[in-house]
């Protein structure tokens, strides 16, 4: 059979619309309990678009986590922050599950990380198993659900991305059924003046709209008025049916005069663009509200895939004297969507409200670096540390030093260098770098010494000192006493807490033996389980090292007995 070029281009065609179709009977619900969300695909998150659904534990730990087809174990990684406990497991059809903040692993799989855990001798263990080593099957219990890491209460994160690209996809795609039928939320309505010398009912800054609900459901803003080249932006948010959590939406378009100037969903994305969130939102009003306003135009800094159609970048040409009817549509992936009518009019005014100046001579220029002498310290910004130019305030000082504020975000980390030749050697080392916050409360940022230099990355502008930590951490047993018969329990729990600096290692032994201790910061506990069966005398001796980010150390000691 010969093939013309034109039947080539077909099949391929049809090979990509295959690939981009989703399988949505090939893989089970991860949990026995209705899926209810806490939070969706795409979401709107600090620096990262959530990467998974959030799946409701009813408020509970310790729910089986049932493996969703057959696969095996590629990946399992432990770490205080972040997932927490996570599993990844590979499935034959070329997708990757992931179930994070997990309480434990399931049979075989846990005894597999615990082994590892002790002979690391550490909590926090990343696990790459050989193909196969790990076997899971549809239905089987694969882990337990839990509050590990960063998350803020008990639920799944759950994930499906492609094995061989790593990229997440939505995981709603894959024919899960969430019961709903509400239409996402509108809370804030927002036009953006992007010419040199446009004005939005004038004026020369953002302004934001006023809008009212009409009979049919849809909303209409007030008239606005401008001349030149502007641009539209939204804040909101989207619930299931079963859950008063305020989710992310999943697809925004926006058409003008008939149009599509801007469409957009929340599919898929790359871990690789992810920090672009911060071009997509209204950064600077997130760094003063804490709202996060999704622009309806592209900046040209903003490298997000997302975009399914852009038309002039999505911003908008107003030519005096013509009318513009411009359409928002904001929908969840269930088809849920509501509509926001902007009628716009070409009119030439005079800005009464004019373009916020920074009193400020010094300029960032984002394609070049730059360096700046503070007096406490040197700032070095690599060349595309931001995405724009911007003039950045900088404050100079002998302790403490304020490099602009949280109202611009940093791609890349940039440096920051202390000279620390007025303090003595030994006063060095219980020194540190500690970012401030508004209420002038100290955070620690990881310090590399040499010698009188002390130097931090970061990606967090914001004002700097040096801290002195010279308190060692504090270790409480929570749930027993010196010489207490522990028989009957379970595990031992134990607080530790440090000051100021914050915990950088712990360590324990029972009657010399090292043991493992999960470590959870959110409750400053370490947990010892007695199944580990490291305690096998009858009188026990328990020792506990922990030290803080400066080296000072504590050690805990007791006795306790059990048959």
């Amino acid at each position: 059979m010969r093939l013309t070029l034109s039947g080539l281009l077909f099949l391929f065609s049809l090979a990509i619309v295959a690939q981009e179709k989703y399988p949505t009977d090939a893989f089970g619900p991860p949990l026995n309990v209705p899926l209810i969300l806490a939070g969706t695909f795409g979401e709107l998150r600090s620096n990262h678009f959530h990467s998974g659904i959030d799946i409701k534990t009813q408020g509970r730990e310790g729910l089986p986590i049932i493996a969703i087809a057959d696969g095996t174990v590629t990946r399992i990684k432990v770490s205080h922050w972040g997932y927490g406990k996570a599993l990844y497991v590979a499935h034959p059809n070329g997708y990757t599950s992931v179930y994070a903040h997990l309480q434990k692993y399931g049979p075989g799989i846990e005894e597999y990380v615990k082994k590892a855990q002790y002979q690391k001798q550490a909590y926090e263990v990343e696990l790459f198993p050989d193909y196969g080593e790990l076997k899971v099957s549809k239905g089987s219990t694969i882990a337990f659900s839990g509050n590990t890491g960063g998350s803020s209460g008990p639920h799944l994160h759950f994930e499906i991305r492609s094995s061989v690209t790593e990229k997440p996809t939505n995981p709603l795609l894959y024919g899960y059924d969430i019961r709903d039928a509400t239409n996402p939320t509108l809370s804030g309505l927002f036009a953006y003046p992007l010419g040199e010398n446009t004005v939005v009912n004038k004026s020369a800054e953002k302004v934001q709209l006023n809008f009212t609900k009409q009979p049919d459901g849809s909303f209409l803003a007030d008239k606005v008025t401008a001349n030149g080249t502007i641009g539209f932006g939204f804040d909101g948010f989207d619930r299931q049916d079963m859950a008063a959590n305020k989710n992310g939406v999943y697809a925004v378009k926006q058409v003008v005069n008939g149009r599509v100037y801007t469409e957009y969903d929340f599919e898929t994305f790359s871990f690789g663009e992810t920090l672009y969130i911060n071009t997509l939102i209204d950064y600077d009003h997130f760094g003063k509200f804490r709202q996060r306003i999704q622009k309806c135009f592209k900046e040209p800094y903003n490298r997000l895939a997302i975009y399914k159609t852009l038309y002039n970048d999505g911003k908008i040409d107003i030519r005096e004297g013509l009318s513009y009817n411009v359409e928002l549509f904001i929908s969840d992936i269930e088809g849920n969507e509501i509509k926001v009518l902007i009628p716009v009019e070409g009119k030439s005014e005079w800005a009464q409200i004019q373009k916020e100046q920074v009193p400020t001579s010094d300029f960032v220029f984002a394609g070049k670096p730059s360096s700046f002498d503070l007096g406490a310290a040197k700032v070095y910004f690599p060349a595309n540390t931001f995405y724009e130019d911007f003039p950045i305030q900088l404050q100079k000082g002998n302790d403490t030093i304020t490099v602009h504020n949280n109202t611009v975000a940093a791609h890349r980390n940039f440096t920051i260098s202390f000279d620390a030749t007025r303090f003595t050697p030994e006063e060095r080392k219980q020194l540190f770098i500690a970012r401030l916050d508004e209420n002038l409360r100290p955070s620690h940022s990881k310090t590399y010494k040499r010698d009188d230099s002390f130097t931090t990355r970061t990606r967090k502008l914001g004002t700097y000192t040096l801290a002195k930590d010279t308190i060692a951490p504090t270790i409480v047993p929570k749930n027993f006493k010196e010489r207490q018969w522990l028989t009957n329990y379970r595990y031992l729990s134990v607080s530790i807490t440090d000051d100021l600096s914050g915990i950088n290692s712990y360590n324990a032994w029972l009657n010399g033996e090292w043991i493992l201790m999960e470590y959870e910061p959110k409750t400053n506990t370490i947990t010892y389980n007695f199944d580990d069966d490291v305690a096998k005398e009858t009188q026990c001796e328990l020792r506990i090292v922990v030290t803080d980010n400066v080296g000072n150390s504590s050690t805990f000691t007791s006795t306790f007995f059990r048959k």
